[in-house]
């Protein structure tokens, strides 16, 4: 582990895997389990370059870098402040050979990347549509969650120009929005192959959605088993302490 030093209002907050730690700042955004869950739903072989698109403070590329075999890894983001956080993880964890941090907008990612130079891309991708509501557009929470600098049409078309043929790309995403993931993808030639439904006690409805896709893939999808988050409050089920790391 590196020396780093931590800036105003920033904590550092254990990952569980191979004691690697992330910095984070409470009142910017700090990553949730949607992030671990995509990380864990992510399926990579040995060798492959990975691009997560809007990587925040680089949790799942530091996560994808522990679970899997990947040799190079790359976290695109807009937002100076986060992907600054995001770098200086890496190198806390002494990362730096295998992951790197590009500041830079999702809307030019074919324009930053060759294309077609990905085996496998990520993206945990606001999830609401619109400013509705919203005081400070500009604020880092809300860049987070609401779509303000990109669409999801802007992830998923630049994510089929940026995968190798038969290249693959993950995201977590709200069940609302199934319909329009699902006809988004279609139109970018991304062939829907796995699907997940986080729900987060047995007799709730499901709020997350895992989707893996296939560039120019054949029509076929498997429907996984439901992940259920919670046993009892405060208590996980046994697969989310696996994911986790617990």
């Amino acid at each position: 582990m590196r020396n780093i030093e931590l800036k105003e209002n920033e904590r550092l907050d254990e990952l569980q895997r191979n004691g690697y730690r992330i910095i984070q700042n409470p009142d910017k955004f700090c990553f949730g389990m949607d992030a671990v869950l995509l990380s864990g739903f992510v399926r990579a072989k040995k060798g492959d370059t990975l691009l997560d698109m809007g990587t925040g403070t680089g949790i799942i590329p530091i996560l994808l870098e522990a679970k899997t075999e990947c040799a190079h890894l790359i976290g695109l983001e807009i937002q100076p402040e986060s992907a600054d956080m995001a770098r200086r993880s890496v190198a806390l964890n002494g990362l730096s050979d295998k992951i790197e941090i590009i500041t830079g907008d999702i809307k030019e990612a074919d324009n930053i990347f060759p294309s077609a130079s990905f085996d496998c891309i990520t993206c945990n991708p606001p999830y609401m549509i619109g400013q509705h509501g919203l005081t400070n557009p500009q604020e880092p929470k809300a860049i987070a969650r609401h779509e303000i600098l990109c669409t999801l049409e802007d992830v998923i078309s630049r994510a089929a120009k940026l995968l190798k043929p038969g290249g693959n790309f993950f995201l977590v995403h709200r069940p609302f929005r199934l319909a329009e993931i699902m006809t988004t993808m279609s139109k970018y030639k991304l062939e829907p192959k796995r699907m997940q439904l986080v729900f987060p006690y047995v007799d709730k409805e499901p709020n997350m959605v895992l989707l893996e896709a296939s560039r120019g893939g054949r029509p076929r999808m498997t429907v996984e088993k439901p992940l259920i988050v919670y046993k009892s409050p405060g208590v996980y089920m046994p697969d989310i302490y696996d994911i986790y790391g617990y």
